[in-house]
């Protein structure tokens, strides 16, 4: 059963706001967001094309190159009437030592919204402490909303709910769980994760999920061992070992994660309709194994699409 938001009390909060990271939003507030997502696919799907942002414009600001975040931002906002703008931090003054204030300033004048894919947390914050318009987290070091939103939508289309579903997150404790732990603790999902002792999830991420837990009543644990991650789990997830920008450590890291691949075996432990979930892009044979990413229980390439209608729906809330 789904739980439903106020859509007139959600959108009136939504305007205007930045997208940082989930922590910010309520639980009615992401639930409005999931539905209107829902809602946006389905209009896409047979036919029938809204553009509530007709005449506004999206920049896209790239510190890190991306095929998913780039397309779905710049296809989302076309279908939703509006312009994306691709912008490389080296295209700017940003490469030549405008500061990030500056920047926010002058891009406020231009622009409706701006997403940002950068290297760390800090230079988002900035950026949105000085702009005028909408800040969209597209990926920083710390959190990956974005992603998040287009998983619990996936997940509620696969399961029908998404409270009292249990998600097992299967590697590093990086961004991507980072934002899983805060938006399953929101949402009132269980998760469990499991990594090696030197890649858990930053300790104040999981403080903070804890204590938002406490009052949704979620359960939130952290293991070092995946076999326990993996029971009675309705959704198992993993992620790449080595991040971008950490091409130096993926020898080392392939040794600290051996154990913590997930394939047919550590699969089997789950619940028999558990659904795979990977945010790609996908090393085959390292993280997952061929037969679980491409076998029948995996979604990844509809979580891939539900980015461009949660990205809508995050858009057209914030920027209309």
């Amino acid at each position: 059963m789904k739980i439903e938001a106020d859509p007139v009390n959600a959108s009136e909060k939504l305007k205007g706001r930045d997208f940082l990271k989930l922590a910010d939003y309520t639980q009615e507030e992401l639930l409005y967001l999931l539905q209107q997502a829902d809602e946006l696919k389905q209009k896409h799907k047979s036919g029938e094309h809204a553009e509530p942002l007709k005449g506004k414009t999206l920049g896209m600001l790239f510190e890190k190159p991306s095929t998913r975040t780039r397309v779905s931002f710049e296809t989302g906002i076309f279908q939703l009437g509006g312009t994306g703008i691709f912008l490389s931090s080296g295209d700017l003054q940003l490469g030549r030592g405008e500061t990030i204030a500056d920047t926010a300033k002058v891009l406020s004048g231009y622009v409706d919204g701006i997403m940002i894919r950068a290297f760390s947390h800090k230079t988002l914050q900035t950026f949105a402490q000085y702009a005028e318009i909408p800040v969209i987290n597209g990926l920083t070091d710390l959190y990956h909303p974005c992603q998040v939103l287009a998983d619990l939508q996936t997940i509620q289309e696969m399961k029908g709910r998404l409270k009292g579903i249990k998600l097992a997150y299967i590697g590093d404790g990086n961004n991507m769980v980072h934002s899983l732990m805060i938006g399953a603790a929101i949402i009132g999902m269980d998760i469990s994760i499991a990594a090696p002792d030197d890649y858990l999830p930053e300790s104040p991420v999981v403080q903070k999920a804890l204590e938002i837990a406490g009052n949704t009543g979620s359960q939130v644990e952290v293991l070092s061992e995946p076999q326990a991650a993996f029971e009675a789990a309705d959704v198992i997830y993993t992620d790449v070992w080595a991040s971008m920008g950490q091409e130096n450590e993926a020898e080392n890291r392939e040794k600290k994660f051996s154990g913590f691949q997930v394939n047919k075996s550590l699969f089997s432990l789950a619940r028999n309709d558990a659904i795979f979930m990977h945010c790609l892009p996908a090393h085959r044979g390292q993280e997952v194994t061929a037969e679980v990413i491409d076998g029948g229980q995996s979604v990844v390439f509809q979580q891939a699409e539900n980015r461009m209608h949660a990205q809508k729906a995050l858009m057209a809330a914030l920027m209309s």
